[in-house]
């Protein structure tokens, strides 16, 4: 994947990538809704397995400096990759937050995926009830289930998991 808006590139992750993805995924306090933070031989495996190895996540990119700002989850839902069902997430960079780069991103992601790959719906869930569910919110999605008390969270208990989705037809009308 490899595409642009006004301030970033969306893009496949690269190996030298690891040193500002552990940017994120180092840091507790971006972490604490998702596990727990990962030591930096952690996060290279992981974008040498996950995100590069098996195409599962993107990177955004200030178009100016070339840092990696954002991990974009983005994945077909089924096993054939043509399945028309995705999966998007995110996970930003702290001192990038509040600044539209995910909106940004993740808009130009759906873009792609309704006109591009003709998906038929893209979802997302979270535990985060504020401002992850703001963003797709905003994004156009819709709530279409919660369940209660589903995951475990990184304090020891349990969090309600909300499910959104985005159907073609809703941009459509």
């Amino acid at each position: 994947m490899y595409l642009k808006t006004t301030r970033l590139l969306v893009r496949d992750f690269t190996p030298e990538d690891a040193a500002d993805l552990h940017e994120i995924f180092g840091d507790a306090e971006t972490m604490k809704l998702c596990e727990p933070p990962y030591d930096f031989e952690k996060t290279k495996k992981f974008l040498e397995e996950f995100c590069i190895g098996r195409k599962g996540a993107v990177a955004a990119v200030l178009k100016d400096t070339g840092k990696a700002v954002g991990y974009i989850l983005f994945k077909s839902m089924g096993e054939d990759p043509a399945e028309d069902v995705y999966e998007i997430g995110w996970i930003f960079n702290r001192a990038y937050w509040r600044q539209g780069y995910a909106y940004e991103s993740c808009s130009a992601i759906i873009e792609y995926a309704f006109s591009r790959l003709n998906a038929h719906k893209i979802m997302a869930e979270t535990i985060d009830g504020v401002k992850s569910v703001s963003l797709m919110k905003k994004l156009g999605m819709k709530l279409e289930g919660v369940q209660r008390s589903h995951i475990g969270d990184n304090a020891g208990g349990w969090a309600d998991l909300c499910l959104y989705g985005l159907l073609r037809e809703d941009l459509e009308s």
